[in-house]
């Protein structure tokens, strides 16, 4: 109860630091979305996505990019907002009062706490899923833009150009009328003619069945004499269209269980990754605060640039522990938790040596006496 109970000081800070927090990762946030935007409408418009999953794939993928924005726009707000009352001499006379470095962690570690849990709900939940939802909308549009749904008047190409297929007309049952189907396999061409034919899809979508009606067929090697005529009452051509590992069977789509209870380690590590994201909040905003500390005279964002410096080293030495736990280099104890560790160790020194009666005095300095 101690710890939410705030006073007027600690209801300063942490306004100061929540407004400079939700502004950063806002202008984060809108960067990040207007990069997605751009390359989302470039697919729409080459005929890549369809137009009416745009805004869809644009909310979906936005999630995800706010998972890894939260932890950086912690550590930048934690360094404005205290580097401003360093800036404005307020930490000096809270000093003067007798209140070290140690007591802004109440109010930040509050606000760090919360944002933490809701990173973790977005991270092992929300995140996932929204994953997967933008996987299987993609998985859809490939298909479509493979295959799509055949349409009378035009030509269209498949299987990767290696057959075209046009039909004339379609009656209002959707059976198409006056076809026409042509197939390259190596140097070998088959035409297919048909009175009537039908467009079936199964196997999820992997398998779209053209199935002809009253037609002929012609096979041969063009330039050769030798060909072959068939006729037929009914011909079935199927074309399975591939689309890779854009699925919903990919690791960042799996639900937070599937990772935990996979014996897999690649499925660890991402669990570990997801893990790390909230974990990574709280490190930095204890890091943020002995990070900000300005001497006289120095701007306000003198210490931006050592903060986005330390995040990077931080993320890539977390991306690499993943790495290696992944090819089974070292441990799932081990993991990415040395990391988090180093990172604490790095900030209670720093706090350290820059009061080093925190331990003791719980926050509080002792005024010196007058001389």
């Amino acid at each position: 109860m101690y710890f939410i109970r705030l006073g007027t000081f600690d209801r300063y800070v942490l306004r100061e630091v929540a407004t400079a927090w939700l502004a950063v990762t806002g202008v984060l946030l809108v960067i990040l979305v207007s990069n997605q935007v751009a390359r989302v409408l470039g697919q729409a418009a080459s005929g890549q996505l369809p137009r009416e999953i745009v805004g869809a794939v644009i909310a979906l993928t936005s999630v995800q990019n706010l998972t890894v924005l939260v932890p950086v726009g912690m550590l930048l707000a934690v360094v404005m907002g205290v580097g401003r009352l360093y800036h404005e001499s307020e930490l000096a006379a809270m000093k003067a009062c007798g209140r070290g470095p140690a007591s802004l962690y109440r109010p930040i570690l509050l606000l760090a706490t919360v944002v933490a849990l809701a990173l973790a709900w977005l991270t092992l939940d929300l995140a996932p899923a929204a994953s997967a939802r933008a996987q299987q909308l993609s998985r859809e549009a490939l298909r479509n833009a493979q295959f799509g749904q055949l349409e009378p008047g035009k030509f269209r190409s498949f299987a990767g150009g290696k057959a075209v297929f046009y039909a004339e007309s379609v009656t209002p049952e959707g059976r198409l009328l006056g076809v026409f189907v042509e197939r390259r396999d190596g140097d070998a061409v088959e035409v297919a003619t048909a009175a009537s034919a039908t467009h079936e899809v199964a196997d999820g979508g992997d398998l779209h069945v053209i199935r002809l009606f009253d037609g002929e067929r012609y096979e041969g090697t063009p330039g050769s004499r030798e060909f072959r005529r068939i006729r037929f009452a009914e011909h079935a051509i199927p074309v399975r269209v591939t689309v890779g590992n854009t699925g919903a069977d990919r690791r960042e789509a799996k639900t937070t269980h599937q990772l935990w209870t996979s014996g897999d380690a690649g499925d660890l590590a991402e669990w570990q990754w997801r893990v790390s994201l909230p974990l990574m909040t709280l490190v930095l905003a204890l890091l943020a605060v002995p990070l900000a500390e300005l001497q006289p005279r120095q701007g306000r964002y003198s210490r931006m640039g050592y903060a986005i410096l330390l995040y990077f080293i931080y993320s890539n030495l977390i991306g690499a522990a993943r790495v290696w736990l992944e090819k089974g280099k070292i441990g799932p104890w081990v993991g990415v938790w040395w990391v988090h560790a180093l990172v604490v160790l790095l900030a209670l020194w720093l706090l350290h040596r820059q009061s080093p009666l925190w331990l003791r005095r719980r926050g509080t300095v002792a005024p010196q006496a007058a001389a």
